[in-house]
């Protein structure tokens, strides 16, 4: 997968539904054991809470998993999911607290505040879109290092290190397809004397 949807940072929101308090959490993991820390570090922090409902979805192993913590069957983590998977996010772990207001919301009431729990958890954790990059690195002469230094963010590039010494080293992250783009350009910027070669490849958030 070159491109996946995930959340940007951890956070949370809450609102009141018939006088039950839903707090819905969200945080980015790439593992399992990290989805399930998660969950526990919530359940510790609302050991007083009605239910904490979690559901978690994992690019590694295509991983969906989710529990309505005492809730009837299909009213919570179900839910939950769903609007994980609807979003179209991966590499996530939602937890919906709910504390109980003592008026029963029913079977649809449960289900429409727990798909809003997880909704305003997704949104507050910011969906952002990552893509996979080529980590590469070249090195120029001084007189050189201007215009390529332009060259790599014109191409939708980003320099993550340069070095100076008796040479300038840049160190940047490109997409695959601009990254042979780049590739021909660098090689007209400098009549073929500076080459580039692919050290890595890692997920970074897309830009824009």
């Amino acid at each position: 997968m070159a491109v996946y949807k995930t959340v940007e940072f951890q956070s949370s929101d809450e609102f009141i539904e018939q006088r039950s308090k839903f707090i819905g959490y969200v945080k980015p993991v790439q593992t399992e054991q990290q989805a399930l820390d998660f969950i526990n570090e919530k359940r510790q922090k609302h050991w007083d809470a009605t239910h904490n409902v979690y559901a978690y979805v994992l690019r590694d192993g295509n991983i969906q998993r989710y529990s309505d913590d005492g809730e009837p069957h299909g009213t919570a983590g179900v839910p939950t999911l769903d609007v994980i998977i609807k979003s179209g996010v991966t590499d996530v772990v939602v937890v919906v607290t709910r504390y109980f207001g003592g008026i029963l919301l029913g079977a649809g009431g449960l289900v429409r505040a727990y798909t809003k729990g997880a909704k305003i958890a997704l949104e507050a954790g910011n969906i952002i879109t990552m893509e996979s990059c080529n980590i590469a690195v070249l090195q120029c002469d001084y007189n050189q290092y201007g215009k390529i230094s332009g060259l790599i963010p014109s191409n939708n590039g980003v320099i993550d290190n340069t070095n100076f010494t008796d040479k300038v080293e840049i160190e940047y992250h490109i997409s695959p397809d601009n990254f042979t783009k780049f590739q021909k350009q660098l090689a007209d910027t400098t009549c073929g004397s500076v080459e580039t070669e692919i050290i890595d490849e890692k997920f970074f958030k897309m830009k824009g």
